[in-house]
């Protein structure tokens, strides 16, 4: 039996700011100012933005929802629920040293249906975040 291994490229600090440009864009356009995060699969920080009118905390949110959706791999709107008593998720949030943020707009960003990082947008209502998120790595080729 032969298995093939197909390598599938990282995500490079070109793609991050890619992703970084294409949620700004989507958060302009909306009139909402936001902080973008982006991760590799390694959940190491490749490029990060704050709007200078977002909200000071959108840095700090933006950031842990891209490793929530890094981790989890889903996006965070997904999970919400699943952190609700009695959710399968409940403990989570406080289980980790590092903690996760179960609020929209963490996704996670595939090459080739594998997971190779994961962008988190915050600043504007939930929502807002994801769809800015999700229209940045739908830009992502």
């Amino acid at each position: 039996m032969t298995t093939t291994t197909v390598a599938v490229a990282p995500l490079t600090i070109q793609d991050a700011e890619v992703l970084v440009s294409a949620a700004r864009r989507a958060a302009e356009a909306a009139g909402v100012t936001v902080s973008v995060t982006v991760l590799d699969a390694g959940g190491h920080l490749l490029a990060f933005r704050r709007d200078d009118r977002a909200v000071l905390i959108s840095g700090e949110t933006s950031t842990r929802k891209a490793y929530t959706a890094l981790q989890l791999d889903s996006a965070t709107r997904e999970l919400v629920d699943a952190v609700q008593p009695g959710g399968l998720f409940h403990t989570l949030p406080t289980a980790l040293d590092r903690p996760l943020l179960f609020i929209a707009g963490g996704v996670p960003v595939r090459r080739d249906g594998r997971l190779i990082g994961a962008i988190g947008v915050g600043g504007g209502a939930p929502d807002q975040d994801h769809d800015f998120a999700v229209a940045a790595v739908e830009t992502l080729v």
